[in-house]
């Protein structure tokens, strides 16, 4: 039994994760993750509970715990990761929120953001974002605006606001906390990515009172201590802060500029590591705070491909071509490679580079040959070709060394336990794909930054607990690698010029 320990509390958008760490050794002991519900009160709005998502967080911590046979006070830190951009208000005297939580994915703001287009420019430059419902700010300014009684009392700072990190560390240090670290408050739209502080200039823009805002601190900080909770001790340290996408970078050992990950999910969300320079996207690629273990900036690029696992669960779902995801694999590996299927999963749109939001899917080169396997190897390498193009992007951007064209690229997440998908990522890619022993990165850096803070580690020593499974090296010759993606871009063209269509055009004849 490990006599110290680290919790690790990773609240994402359908579930609480808690996972004690063997503090010396920084593995894993234990887990627990309970779901949490989806509230969708008109179309477009999604929101949560908050009451349930701090339900969750003592139910799990207790549960993993109890299957670690550590006691609670022997936890030596805590580090939390959290869906990013979720955003709620709270009274400060009572802890109540006044409404429930707004999610990322809710697109209530579309309207305003419409009407604010011009300022678009400024945004960026201060940012490094976009004006989209996505981030938190229009949120914010929504929930501000539900009531006289509700701005007044957030002027007067009689409330407070923050994302899902900013609301656990409220809760945890009873009340006595209200900070967010870097990476969080990078994804507010209020936050000057450059200066490293809250935007006067944005805030008076969206129309939102400082008072209401956390303190802003390095990802890797006193966050305070535990106080007055039924299921942990008091005293026991926060010390390590990040979102979900920078948490996965830092937890597969990305510290440094041109170290990169790439996490499978519902989505893919791919990261390069840039760091101390904040790099402008010219491929309209997000430009965002890395993880700070202190005052030292760090950033990274980001791209988002909105469909990856998802694309699994429609063959499964949708098609019924598999009963469960995991065939996915020996069904793709069945396909036969003269077949010219070219599968473009834009079901939701296109992001970066293309940003499409019209966009629908598509399967181009169809034969009367085409079998199950082959829509399934189309319907995965349409994910990879995706990455690919977010790579290159970035790489564009960037302009770094070299050696970073060809460097590793550090995957995570459900997607990474299919072999033949990697390997298919590693041939389109053309570069070596690394997969890490805890394919649950977010959690994973969430206890790294927790342990530096604890005084336990240090970044060098913690490239030492970077174990990794598998390492995929490319296969395909080059010929065949541009052959593919080739098709790839035609494929997209066909996509994008369909979305743009509007079909009054006679056809050519």
């Amino acid at each position: 039994m490990a006599s110290r320990g680290i919790l690790a509390i990773d609240q994402g958008t359908t579930s609480t994760r808690s996972v004690v760490y063997d503090a010396e050794r920084l593995l894993p002991l234990a887990a627990s993750q309970k779901e949490i519900r989806q509230y969708f009160p008109q179309d477009g709005w999604v929101e949560h509970d908050p009451e349930e998502i701090w339900q969750t967080v003592a139910e799990t911590v207790q549960e993993a715990l109890r299957q670690s046979g550590m006691e609670p006070h022997s936890l030596v830190a805590i580090g939390i990761t959290n869906q990013r951009e979720t955003v709620l208000v709270w009274e400060r005297d009572t802890g109540r929120a006044v409404h429930r939580a707004i999610v990322w994915q809710d697109r209530r703001t579309t309207r305003y953001c419409q009407q604010h287009a011009s300022a678009q420019p400024l945004i960026t430059a201060k940012t490094g974002l976009f004006l989209d419902p996505y981030f938190s700010a229009t949120k914010i300014r929504w929930l501000l605006d539900q009531g006289d009684h509700v701005r007044s009392a957030a002027e007067a700072g009689r409330l407070a606001a923050g994302t899902i990190d900013t609301f656990l560390i409220w809760r945890l240090t009873g009340g006595q906390v209200h900070a967010t670290d870097v990476t969080n408050a990078s994804r507010t739209l209020l936050f000057d990515i450059h200066a490293l502080q809250w935007d006067h200039d944005l805030l008076r823009f969206f129309g939102i009172p400082p008072l209401l805002l956390p303190q802003v601190r390095p990802s890797v900080s006193d966050f305070g201590v535990t106080r007055g909770l039924a299921f942990l001790p008091d005293g026991i340290p926060i010390r390590g802060i990040a979102g979900d996408q920078q948490a996965a970078l830092y937890g597969q050992g990305c510290f440094t500029a041109g170290e990169s990950k790439c996490t499978y999910g519902t989505g893919a969300f791919y990261l390069l590591h840039t760091g101390s320079k904040a790099v402008t996207s010219h491929h309209k690629l997000l430009s965002t705070v890395a993880a700070m273990c202190d005052s030292t900036p760090k950033y990274a690029l980001e791209g988002a491909v909105f469909i990856a696992g998802a694309a699994v669960q429609w063959l499964r779902d949708g098609l019924r071509l598999i009963r469960h995801a995991a065939e996915i694999e020996e069904l793709a590996a069945a396909s036969r490679g003269e077949e010219p299927v070219i599968c473009v999963p834009g079901f939701v749109g296109l992001g970066a580079p293309h940003w499409e939001p019209m966009a629908r899917g598509a399967i181009l080169g169809l034969t009367r040959a085409t079998t199950a396997a082959d829509l399934a190897c189309a319907v995965l390498e349409g994910v990879t070709l995706q990455v690919v193009d977010l790579v290159e992007a970035a790489l564009k951007d960037w302009q770094g060394t070299p050696e970073a064209a060809t460097a590793p690229l550090s995957v995570d997440g459900g997607m990474t336990r299919n072999a033949w998908f990697l390997q298919r990522q590693a041939d389109v890619l053309g570069r070596p794909v690394v997969r890490a022993a805890q394919i649950e990165a977010t959690a994973h850096g969430a206890a790294f930054l927790a342990a530096i803070g604890a005084g336990l580690t240090d970044e060098t020593a913690l490239r030492q607990h970077i174990q990794v499974t598998a390492r995929f090296e490319p296969t395909w010759s080059p010929e065949r690698r541009h052959q593919k993606r080739r098709a790839w871009r035609r494929a997209v063209e066909a996509v994008l010029n369909f979305a743009r269509s509007d079909g009054s055009e006679p056809a050519p004849g």
